[in-house]
């Protein structure tokens, strides 16, 4: 027998070694390849479901709605708690960001094709070494993770579910999250990956997305973001809450000087510029985006109501969709209405405060504090029915914890109080303050150009403008003296300031003046609007009748309900602020009455406009009685004791303005009301519950308390020259006027006087009686 020699059985074994390594290798792989299609397939269930193809070519995530002002200013969102998104395209990403993020996170970014083998084997090799410094997941691989939860219950088969071993569902979720980031490097191109994987990131505290985050901790774009600002958002990728800029700015700096560390390891920026980025603090400008906080939190808020029905009505979801809302608010015009509102409420709940000297301003008519206000109104709080539902065997309890002390947060015309207070001295403190709406429109399209429904949307939510109803007082005027106007009345009509009585049902009515006297002057009806003459007005309804004027108001777009009493000429009905600048509009708009609106289209997140919102227009009264009530209005300004003597210089200069002041009974309710060729604006101030006033009625007098707000916003506009709103006449009718409405030049005028365009007057002549 031959002798086997021993270099041959090593060749033979070196061969069969070679073989089995290569039978073992294509097993492996044949085996890798089963386990792939095996999750890919989710095999008899054991995996967990994965991503379609339809899903991962066009993979969805919730977006924020936004709604824009006319001028294309972002005023707020739309979104869900951890879905406040806005996405960015790769041109608007800064190269900063780019290159913090991949020196960071994926080096070889650009090299693979959704898993990185260099960097799977560096993570192998810290779980050995147990130095976990670097991980293994790709950008893509992240993205795959941020869009598709691979670890949450949606991709969670029953083996998954029944394991406890954290190590095989490690390895089965790092499987699906290779698969899925290989069909995404398929699907998409590197610049659209990067994108989509800053748009899906969480930078904590409700931030999602690039955008998002920019403006949030750095009041930014992705595109203007400095070196050290990409660095800091990069280093929020690995711990939002560990290394945010705000709660931990110490770890956040920490960080921020790694990712600059990386930068400059891997060239993209100097050793140099590394030693002076480094040096330089954390200087965030930091603001959580919320309905209270930036421009219109009250009119982003009623829009929001009035967005969810559409979107209910018409198949969308107002937060994920990304819906692009575009409004009719000029976020200039929204800014000077807010600083006036903050200016003058300020300095008004001052003196409110020291003509009280302590007193409760809960006051009846006797001007008597009224007893358990407060507990009554406590009991219309959401906390009274928490704390009923709790303590329903032990109600005692609930006048202990509504009086027991805690910390809180206050709001103060100062600036925010943090202090101890029990819920009875915090609904206390909170009745103290004065409230105050304001709504400016322009009167030919119907835009509504300004919304301020309250002094402060974080403490006081309730919006004064269209939800808040109280009694016009005075405002209601013009709508009677319009009624007169049309049936054939002139400004020039003359009545005497009389005792005038009603029969109603039940007794009599017999309307006061304001100072509680009547003087006996005869006065034509434009000075008696103009001096807000109770009596005078209320003879004009006894000739007009309650209906017509109820007509009236309904076709001027009052739509609250209005009852045909003889007392309505005095305003007692409620309406909203929204109602009367609507109304007062139609006059400016030469009898066209056009609904106030705040919507003018509404896009899907791809531009495509899925509905747009025309003006609802009509003709409401005629151009002359349109014109003639601009004259009445106008006596504000041009009769002696008219209301709007009292605007500053600056905007009444060169400039025609109509205006009505109000003021209810006790002072409860102070509006005013402003008409130019441009704008038409109103403001109302008064307690949240009527009893909340002055104690006395001059004090409280729409003059003292609405007025300045309209006329520090006028004056803010009219310093704003690009704004386009301007000073100047209001546009006179074509035709001749059939009524006299200069009324001092009656005597010295004749049919042929060309000087204004009028024919002969009917001034002190009762219609019925022509008819």
């Amino acid at each position: 027998m031959k002798k086997m020699k021993i270099t041959d059985f090593s060749e033979n074994w070196f061969k069969h070694l070679i073989k089995i390594i290569w039978v073992g290798f294509a097993m492996g792989l044949v085996l890798a390849f089963l386990y792939v299609f095996a999750v890919k397939g989710d095999w008899f269930g054991l995996f967990g479901g994965m991503p379609s193809v339809k899903a991962l070519e066009n993979p969805e995530n919730e977006l924020a709605s936004e709604l824009y002002s006319a001028d294309q200013v972002l005023l707020g969102k739309y979104f869900r708690p951890n879905s406040n998104r806005t996405p960015a395209q790769y041109r608007d990403l800064s190269p900063n960001l780019i290159e913090a993020l991949t020196a960071t996170e994926d080096l070889r970014f650009n090299e693979h094709s959704g898993i990185d083998p260099k960097a799977i084997l560096r993570a192998m090799a810290g779980v050995i070494t147990f130095n976990r410094s670097g991980g293994g997941s790709t950008l893509s691989q992240q993205l795959a993770k941020n869009l598709f939860n691979t670890r949450q219950e949606d991709y969670d088969g029953s083996l998954l579910r029944r394991i406890k071993n954290e190590d095989i569902k490690t390895i089965i979720q790092k499987s699906k999250e290779w698969i899925i980031a290989v069909e995404l490097e398929k699907n998409f191109t590197k610049e659209e990956i990067m994108a989509m994987y800053l748009n899906t990131v969480d930078f904590g505290g409700n931030t999602f997305g690039i955008n998002v985050a920019s403006k949030t901790f750095f009041n930014t774009t992705p595109d203007s973001l400095e070196i050290q600002e990409a660095a800091v958002l990069v280093g929020l990728v690995q711990a939002p809450s560990y290394y945010n800029p705000v709660r931990n700015p110490e770890n956040s700096k920490r960080r921020r000087d790694v990712v600059l560390g990386q930068m400059e390891k891997y060239g993209f920026i100097s050793e140099e510029l590394l030693d002076s980025l480094v040096q330089l603090p954390i200087e965030v400008d930091y603001e959580v985006q919320n309905q209270n906080v930036g421009l219109a939190t009250y009119f982003r808020t009623v829009t929001g109501n009035f967005l969810r029905d559409w979107a209910s009505d018409n198949g969308h979801d107002l937060y994920g969709d990304g819906l692009r809302i575009y409004t009719t608010i000029d976020s200039r015009l929204q800014e000077y209405a807010e600083e006036a509102m903050a200016e003058q409420m300020k300095a008004l709940q001052q003196r409110f405060m020291e003509h009280l000297a302590g007193r409760d301003p809960w006051i009846d008519e006797d001007k008597q504090v009224i007893p358990n206000f407060l507990e009554s109104r406590m009991k219309t709080t959401s906390l009274y029915s928490q704390l009923q539902q709790k303590y329903q065997e032990y109600p005692d309890s609930i006048e202990i914890a509504l009086n027991l002390p805690k910390p809180m947060t206050i709001f103060s015309w100062e600036g925010e109080i943090d202090t101890v207070m029990s819920s009875m001295d915090s609904i206390r403190y909170y009745k103290h303050f004065l409230q105050s709406g304001f709504m400016a429109m322009d009167p030919h399209t119907g835009h509504i150009k300004a919304w301020v429904g309250g002094i402060n949307h974080k403490y006081f939510k309730f919006d004064h403008v269209k939800y808040g109803k109280r009694q016009p007082g005075s405002t209601f005027k013009p709508i009677v003296y319009a009624t007169a106007i049309e049936n054939g009345y002139s400004p020039c009509y003359t009545l005497m300031d009389a005792k005038v009585t009603f029969d109603i049902p039940g007794g009599k009515w017999t309307p006061e003046n304001a100072m509680g006297k009547y003087t006996g002057q005869q006065m034509t009806i434009r000075k008696a609007m103009a001096n807000s003459v109770n009596s005078i007005t209320a003879k004009m309804m006894e000739k007009v009748g309650p209906a017509e004027v109820v007509k009236m108001a309904k076709r001027l777009g009052i739509e609250s309900d209005l009852e045909a009493v003889p007392s309505l000429c005095l305003g007692v009905n409620d309406v909203s602020l929204f109602e009367l600048v609507g109304a007062y509009s139609t006059f400016v708009n030469k009898g066209t009455h056009i609904t106030p609106f705040f919507i003018t289209r509404i896009e899907d997140k791809n531009g495509n406009i899925l509905q747009e919102f025309p003006p609802k227009t009509y003709e409401a009264i005629n151009e002359e009685t349109a014109y003639i009530m601009l004259h009445m209005l106008k006596g504000a300004m041009e009769e002696e004791g008219g209301a709007a003597l009292g605007l500053s210089y600056d905007v009444k200069e060169s400039n025609e303005i109509g205006a009505k002041t109000g003021t209810t009974q006790n002072a409860s309710d102070g509006w005013f009301i402003g008409v130019t060729k441009d704008l038409v604006a109103g403001a109302w101030v008064g307690g949240d519950d009527r009893p909340i006033h002055f104690r006395d009625w001059v004090s409280g007098q729409g003059s003292r308390t609405a007025r300045p707000i309209w006329n520090s916003f006028m004056e803010r506009v009219y310093q704003n020259s690009e704004i386009g709103v301007t000073k100047g006449p209001f546009p006179r009718p074509i035709r001749r006027l059939s009524v006299e409405i200069d009324c001092d030049q009656y005597d010295d005028l004749t049919e042929d006087s060309d000087s204004l365009d009028i024919i002969l007057p009917v001034n002190n002549v009762n219609p019925d009686d022509i008819l």
